[in-house]
């Protein structure tokens, strides 16, 4: 039935759509590139027009501002169950995870809005009509589609979206080196000579797309979600104490371990899993896509174990935390007039005014990430020098620095 009302939507917008010649005559002097894209692409082949997306009241070259620039409920038309998916999962969520981070706002706007900095990758999140307009009113008219992130313009290519260099230009880098440990990890490794056509086209070579959309589900999350913490806390003393002076130091909870507002923000970027269900039911998804070429017992094991890698960096960090907070206790580190807490703020990291507070958020959001996605993505080399050795020697020079700070104060 959803299919059938989509394609009564679709032939009516057609049959209201500008002749798409009248744009192609024009636009093949203007943007020659994006005319050969679109006569490349499935639109063309079926007649989905200029118009069918930009609606019809830019006609030359006196009216411009009037062409719409496409959001993910105009894809919706004609892909209302994969825009569907889309809505439920992280990519959805990007540009508001971006926005809850509570020092974004001190960051230059040309990073964020203007989308060279963490606008160019999370401006694949939805946005309100009125961030759209704040957006356009700044200058900022583009980056609104979503989809195009993956299937660019104006091919839109399924086929391109599939490849996992369609991934690449966001996930890879600081926090966010997934291509790298992909690419480099036995998985990727056999899907790019696959590609090149020294492994046949029917040989098993997961992408990423494999196991983050499986069966072409666009709802994209993870178990473990960004930030590797969740609830509820571990049944191990040792782990639970570290994770909540973990979760006390992303501000969720109080010193007394108490939910705070924070956590509202938390559900709301969906960054975390938050419940024993939420997490297993992400689990066994990715169990079953790897019981598609290992066997599920050899799947859980593998994955148990990068649960147990995250244990480990958990210890680290949460012991760097304690020697921050002891400092601010004695007095001996000023704590910042933005933090509610005698905790540091690792969400506003970004903007520590201290060498030993800037060690704590490299420890967490670079090599802590390295350490589990690492552990995850198959890639031994960084779970272990870019991960877990980097903590062990953040570790060592947060005491270092601690240590300098408490013998200064001592001799002053």
């Amino acid at each position: 039935m959803k299919i059938f009302i989509s394609l009564m939507i679709m032939c009516f917008i057609l049959s209201t759509a500008l002749p798409a010649q009248q744009c192609v005559d024009c636009h093949k002097k203007l943007t020659p590139g994006i005319v050969k894209d679109w006569q490349l692409s499935k639109h063309s082949k079926n007649e989905v027009g200029c118009s069918t997306c930009h609606g019809d009241k830019h006609t030359g070259d006196k009216d411009v501002a009037k062409a719409n620039v496409p959001t993910p409920d105009v894809c919706a038309n004609c892909h209302e169950e994969r825009v569907e998916e889309f809505k439920k999962g992280k990519h959805a969520l990007a540009w508001a995870a971006m926005k809850a981070m509570p020092t974004t706002h001190m960051k230059p706007m040309a990073l964020i809005e203007g989308m060279k900095g963490c606008g160019g990758c999370h401006k694949i999140g939805l946005k309100s009509e009125e961030q759209i307009k704040e957006l356009k009113k700044g200058g900022q008219g583009f980056g609104l589609a979503s989809c195009d992130a993956c299937h660019t313009r104006h091919t839109f290519s399924v086929k391109e979206a599939r490849q996992p260099q369609a991934c690449q230009t966001c996930h890879m880098g600081f926090d966010h080196p997934q291509w790298e440990m992909y690419s480099s990890s036995k998985h990727g490794v056999r899907y790019l000579l696959k590609q090149k056509g020294i492994l046949p086209e029917s040989s098993a070579a997961p992408t990423c797309q494999t196991c983050h959309m499986q069966k072409g589900n666009h709802a994209v999350r993870t178990a473990w979600g960004f930030l590797a913490v969740r609830l509820p806390l571990p049944k191990d003393k040792q782990w639970a104490a570290d994770r909540v002076t973990i979760l006390q130091a992303l501000g969720v909870l109080d010193p007394e371990g108490k939910p705070t507002g924070r956590l509202e923000v938390v559900k709301a970027a969906d960054v975390a899993r938050l419940t024993q269900e939420d997490w297993q039911q992400e689990r066994d998804k990715m169990i079953n896509t790897c019981a598609q070429c290992h066997s599920r017992n050899f799947a859980k094991w593998e994955l148990d174990k990068s649960d147990k890698m995250i244990k480990e960096g958990d210890h680290l960090l949460a012991e760097a935390i304690r020697v921050i907070v002891s400092l601010y206790k004695d007095g001996l580190l000023k704590k910042p007039a933005n933090y509610k807490y005698n905790f540091p703020d690792l969400l506003t990291f970004h903007d520590a005014p201290t060498l030993i507070e800037q060690r704590l958020f490299t420890m967490h959001l670079k090599h802590r990430m390295r350490l589990f996605q690492g552990a995850f993505h198959a890639n031994p080399d960084y779970a272990l020098w870019y991960g877990w050795s980097e903590m062990v020697q953040d570790l060592t020079e947060i005491k270092a620095l601690a240590g300098e700070i408490r013998k200064s104060k001592k001799t002053h």
